[in-house]
């Protein structure tokens, strides 16, 4: 790890599925490459309906960035207490403001187990999923327009449009959006 933040048990443990929304969510960091150097995006998922609900991109890679998309989620989702919030072992995610954002949410963390990148594979699958359909495919010139295609992509396809198996490939608006 390379730190000396405390690590969460590994509450998750693998099941990535949730019968109700805001239940259990789940948090990474990935990176895309532009000419201008690495813009780094940091997203939280639902694993009720699979889609995005918290993202925030910058061009470092600091807790401030995982807070933001943290913040995100939380204000438009509304978890209800007790519900899992699971991340890697990173320093962004151990942090003390993380931390105790999630404690004033009334969340329970949830950490990966030492290098074990399986739990957290539900996100790695919409970080893959997004390079794959939309950064590879065009490579961007600057952050700003890395940026932009990423918010496009998440607003305008990824959330509304794209058919997820965790929904019988029925598409998200086979789950109800809102808290419960």
């Amino acid at each position: 790890n390379g730190h000396r933040f405390n690590i969460a048990p590994k509450r998750l443990d693998r099941h990535f599925t949730a019968e109700q929304p805001n239940r259990k969510w789940t948090g990474d960091i990935s990176h895309v490459w532009t000419r201008e150097g690495w813009l780094y995006l940091a997203v939280i998922l639902d694993l009720h309906s699979r889609g995005v609900i918290g993202w925030a991109v910058s061009n470092r890679m600091k807790r401030d960035l995982a807070i933001s998309a943290l913040k995100m989620a939380i204000t438009f989702s509304a978890p209800p207490n007790g519900s899992i919030h699971h991340t890697d072992r990173g320093s962004r995610h151990c942090s003390h403001d993380y931390r105790k954002i999630l404690r004033q949410n009334g969340f329970n963390a949830s950490m990966s187990g030492k290098g074990d990148c399986p739990d957290n594979v539900a996100v790695e699958t919409v970080f893959k999923t997004i390079k794959a359909e939309l950064i590879w495919r065009h490579p961007r010139e600057t952050r700003r327009k890395a940026e932009m295609a990423v918010f496009e992509y998440i607003n305008g396809f990824c959330n509304p449009r794209r058919r997820h198996s965790a929904s019988g490939w029925k598409g998200p608006d086979a789950f109800e959006r809102k808290a419960a």
